[in-house]
């Protein structure tokens, strides 16, 4: 309390500060380009219901809006950090603080009636004037440093502020687009199929693989043809976008808190978030599998395998034809109440990493029976990337 009232205090007596760049400021500009995002993702309903192909344009409503999301996160996690440096040098500096408060505070009573009293007489006096004119800049640029430091922190609360009211407001949105698309994909009937669905063998399969390797190894086995690959997929290594937006809890092989490793990547992701295919392919499985929720199985090219598990919902039917970008199925989770949603929001990306993703996509390519690291096919941004915070 000591400290909240000798900033305040100082902040009074040093007035405006100058506006310049400061972190927090550079912060806010980032959050606000994201909430830009954000609201053209949402704006971009009302036109999608009425699209030709309504499963594109929710899609990119839905996807719109999630890398707003993780944009913004970005930006108040800054924002947040900056707020909490700046925290921690008033609390490292409260003695010095309270210094430059008493003399600040003795120079706003009468310096002429002071000086008056003085016991060593004239010659002191003038002395004294002397010194204090000669501080009183430096206590002056004391006090514009914590009105700047006091202005960042403002700035941030402020941004915490809108930020939580947006993004309560726009959770309603988002939900619909996704059930829109849910139901759009199931009544889409121009997928090109690459041959039909053979669900026995499909399902004796399912029934005998006692692990995803073994069902996978089958599936490969299955001699599908896919045809002559639209584009070029070895060409396409290094140069994949992630599936979905999220973050990268364990990489290829990385054991897990149990000592279980898995030849993929598990991704940290929020409740409901959309998951697309990042290249041209053949579903050649979709449904659940054992633990691992429901599984989506594809083949970007021939002897190629995308696996995808984890999901709550998936999309489309086995031997459907996906286009790079159409969406495979959507994550589980509860998400907050919209007036809950915004605040929780910004809590958990002030904590950063993982918090507020709440569910884990699996993530694994194969050639052939071999698995191959998933790091060296695709690519992470400055939206999406591996836990390092």
């Amino acid at each position: 309390m000591r400290t909240r009232l000798a900033l305040a205090l100082c902040a009074a007596l040093a007035g405006p500060a100058l506006a310049q760049t400061t972190p927090a400021n550079q912060a806010v500009a980032d959050a606000e380009a994201a909430a830009a995002l954000l609201r053209a993702a949402i704006g971009q309903l009302a036109e999608a219901v009425s699209a030709d192909d309504q499963v594109v344009a929710l899609t990119e409503v839905i996807r719109g809006y999630e890398l707003g999301l993780a944009a913004l996160r970005g930006g108040l996690r800054q924002a947040s950090g900056r707020e909490a440096e700046l925290r921690d040098r008033f609390e490292a500096q409260r003695d010095q603080l309270a210094r430059v408060l008493g003399a600040m505070t003795a120079l706003q009573q009468s310096p002429e009636s002071t000086m008056l009293l003085h016991p060593a007489g004239a010659l002191a006096n003038a002395r004294s004037g002397m010194i204090l004119s000669g501080v009183t800049p430096g206590l002056r640029a004391e006090a514009e440093a914590l009105q700047a430091d006091l202005d960042e922190i403002a700035t941030v609360r402020q941004l915490q502020s809108n930020a939580a009211g947006m993004l309560g407001s726009g959770l309603d949105s988002v939900q619909e687009a996704r059930r829109l698309l849910a139901s759009a994909v199931t009544d889409r009937s121009s997928m090109p199929a690459r041959y039909a669905e053979d669900p026995e063998e499909l399902q004796a399969l399912r029934a005998a693989a006692q692990s995803l390797d073994d069902f996978a190894t089958g599936i490969a086995r299955m001699e599908k043809d896919v045809g002559a690959p639209m584009d070029d997929f070895e060409g396409a290594r290094g140069s994949l976008a992630l599936p979905v937006v999220g973050t990268v809890l364990r990489p290829y092989r990385e054991p897990d808190a149990a000592g279980v490793s898995r030849p993929g990547w598990v991704i940290a992701t929020a409740p409901a978030a959309l998951v697309q295919t990042p290249w041209p392919a053949t579903i050649r499985y979709r449904g659940p599998f054992l633990d691992y929720g429901n599984v989506m199985i594809v083949e970007p090219a021939r002897g190629y395998l995308m696996i995808f598990a984890g999901l709550s919902q998936v999309f489309g039917e086995v031997g459907d034809v996906l286009k790079a970008g159409d969406p495979v199925g959507l994550m589980g989770g509860a998400e907050a109440p919209a007036q809950e949603f915004g605040s929780q929001f910004v809590a958990d990306a002030a904590q950063g990493a993982e918090a507020g993703r709440s569910e884990t996509l699996y993530l694994e390519l194969r050639q052939g029976n071999e698995t191959l690291d998933p790091a060296d096919w695709f690519v992470l941004n400055p939206v999406v990337d591996p836990q390092q915070d």
